[in-house]
């Protein structure tokens, strides 16, 4: 007679078993995995000077690690059972909801930024509307319950309610920046997709023209009417899945009209790369600089609020909009943390900053929002 006990375990261990795998399965088949590039482009990825050939990843200028205290076990043991008791706010966060009529009201030398939460935001400048890593989604992910559950569940504006986007710009392709139902949900509206190396494969998957799609380099640059789209490095790293981490490039974002500059950080850890950016590009009118979901666990790859303060005096920005927090909890610190450090330390060291609600335009030229609303 067989042991009751055995027969349980057994049975218990083959439909773990059997989970795991139809969840592997259920990941590697999702498109919201992505493509992978052709033979001809992996050789353009070596050309660019930043992949490395043997392992097939792109690498930083600098050394950088992903995790700079603790292993990897270590770092999810805190996210179960050491989170902030704030780490996520008690009530929906408040929201200016976003006209698309008002969007198409503008002239050619407005500079007009919108931020949806995140890092999502559009920019509008020198006539054109700029949308910046579009996650604009409710869930996360091919497996939403594995993932950080959006603070509102209602945006600004619904993605199917934008306007005629000019140019999409994505900074890396991880899901809280690159999202696929998004995409799915605006491409057609949008008239180009300016993304680094390795992003091309995922947006033709997902239906991109291949010919609405600008794959770029560090120090490469596109033009569109009035104005100049220059891809400049970031301190960060990539990948949607298990098996391919730094597959694709990551980037921040110049847009250069003839009277005014704007810059986007994208994600990334602190370094020489924003004094030099500032040098060469700089000054700039606004930064929206990443500022949240940072960790002793990975300080080479997020900054933290003073570093992110530091990032905008060093690429001489007049105003900094801090982004990347309000929306998903991405890390051990209160949901507001990042706002309250970056406000204190801009106040000490004399950086504009403007603080607007999710949704809430600000307008170069007018008051900035500045209100502690958080």
């Amino acid at each position: 007679m067989r042991n009751p006990l055995k027969t349980f375990l057994m049975a218990t261990s083959g439909l773990l078993g059997a989970m795991m795998i139809a969840t592997v399965a259920f990941i590697s088949l999702s498109p919201q995995l992505g493509g992978k590039p052709t033979k001809t482009e992996v050789q353009t990825y070596i050309k660019s000077g930043h992949y490395d050939e043997k392992k097939g990843e792109f690498f930083n200028l600098i050394p950088t690690r992903e995790l700079t205290g603790g292993s990897m076990p270590s770092v999810m043991w805190k996210f179960l059972f050491h989170k902030s008791p704030q780490a996520e706010p008690s009530r929906q966060l408040p929201t200016q909801p976003l006209d698309s009529l008002a969007i198409t009201r503008k002239t050619p030398e407005m500079v007009r930024v919108t931020w949806f939460g995140h890092s999502a935001s559009l920019v509008e400048i020198a006539g054109q509307n700029i949308l910046l890593d579009p996650m604009l989604n409710i869930e996360m992910g091919p497996v939403s319950w594995a993932t950080p559950n959006r603070y509102n569940r209602t945006l600004a504006i619904a993605p199917e309610k934008l306007p005629a986007i000019a140019a999409v710009l994505i900074s890396h392709d991880h899901y809280d920046h690159l999202d696929y139902a998004t995409i799915r949900k605006i491409q057609d509206k949008v008239g180009h997709f300016y993304v680094p190396l390795g992003i091309g494969p995922h947006l033709r998957r997902w239906g991109v023209p291949a010919e609405r799609i600008t794959e770029m380099s560090w120090g490469d640059s596109a033009k569109i009417p009035g104005l100049t789209l220059r891809c400049t490095p970031s301190r960060h790293f990539s990948g949607r899945g298990l098996g391919n981490r730094n597959s694709t490039l990551w980037c921040s974002w110049v847009m250069q009209a003839p009277a005014k500059r704007v810059f986007y950080t994208g994600d990334g850890g602190y370094g020489p790369h924003f004094a030099a950016i500032g040098r060469q590009y700089g000054p700039f009118d606004l930064a929206l600089v990443e500022c949240g979901q940072y960790n002793d666990s990975w300080a080479d790859i997020h900054m933290r609020p003073e570093q992110s303060v530091q990032a905008a005096r060093d690429v001489r920005a007049a105003v900094m909009l801090p982004v990347h927090w309000g929306a998903f909890t991405e890390s051990l610190h209160a949901w507001n943390e990042p706002v309250t450090r970056a406000t204190t330390e801009a106040a000490r060291l004399g950086q504009v900053i403007t603080t607007p609600h999710l949704g809430e335009p600000v307008t170069l030229g007018t008051a900035l929002p500045q209100q502690h609303w958080w």
